[in-house]
């Protein structure tokens, strides 16, 4: 059991960095500082956006239209926050019994 909440915690770890990483690159092409003419940039760019959109279409459902402005990533990192704490507790008390403290 421990074994598969440390899994699920990498997991998230690495939704989490994804997510980080296409909001810097978005940043990065919003001020032309990178350019998406470029092979490289636009392959990187097209597998976040493939990897993170089934992550934010349910979420943009719901939020209303803030423009240009996107709080999607924020609430999937909020949403992947919450999870992580709710998995480092449980693997706690695989790991000590009892109840989880703080």
């Amino acid at each position: 059991m421990i074994l598969l909440l440390q899994i699920l915690q990498i997991l998230l770890d690495v939704v989490w960095w994804v997510i980080v990483v296409q909001a810097i690159l978005s940043w990065l092409i919003a001020f032309n500082v990178i350019n998406t003419s470029n092979e490289g940039v636009r392959t990187i760019w097209n597998a976040l956006q493939r990897m993170t959109d089934p992550l934010y279409r349910p979420i943009r459902r719901v939020l209303p239209d803030f423009g240009a402005l996107d709080l999607s990533p924020l609430v999937v990192l909020i949403v992947i926050a919450i999870l992580d704490k709710i998995i480092r507790a449980a693997i706690v008390q695989q790991v000590y019994g009892g109840a989880v403290t703080g």
